[in-house]
């Protein structure tokens, strides 16, 4: 692998989409971007990646800064996908920080939508209007 690989080949190769085309759907939404912090530039499916590149991921599991390390085309286990790169400290550091800011909010599940009463709630109220 002397040249590059497709950038959404390597995404998924490294692990961070479950398949090829989510990893060119992300491309196309502009959640990849290649370059140093001060020049990014979004990434086409089709673009070449090469060793010492680096990218900019977003995904549900966070907001990566990664340095490609080495090339795949072959999604191997996840210990063999994670020497594929390095993320850098400021990275690994600010989605800890997210991670630990989503623990600490309060958690309000949905109120129940006001509809049709279920069976409960209606022998509820008979029983409330009988009494």
């Amino acid at each position: 692998m002397a040249g590059g690989i497709r950038i959404d080949k390597w995404l998924w190769a490294a692990r961070f989409f479950k398949t090829r085309a989510l990893a060119s759907k992300a491309c196309e939404l502009s959640r990849i971007e290649y370059g140093p912090r001060g020049n990014r530039q979004p990434a086409k499916p089709a673009r070449e990646i090469h060793p010492g590149d680096t990218l900019h991921i977003r995904t549900e599991g966070g907001i990566f800064e990664i340095e490609v390390l080495a090339l795949s085309d072959v999604r191997g286990p996840a210990p063999v996908a994670q020497t594929l790169y390095r993320e850098t400290e400021a990275s690994r550091k600010a989605r800890a920080e997210a991670a630990e800011a989503r623990k600490l909010e309060l958690y309000f599940p949905p109120l129940r939508t006001p509809g049709k009463p279920t069976k409960r709630d209606r022998r509820l109220i008979h029983r409330f209007r009988s009494d």
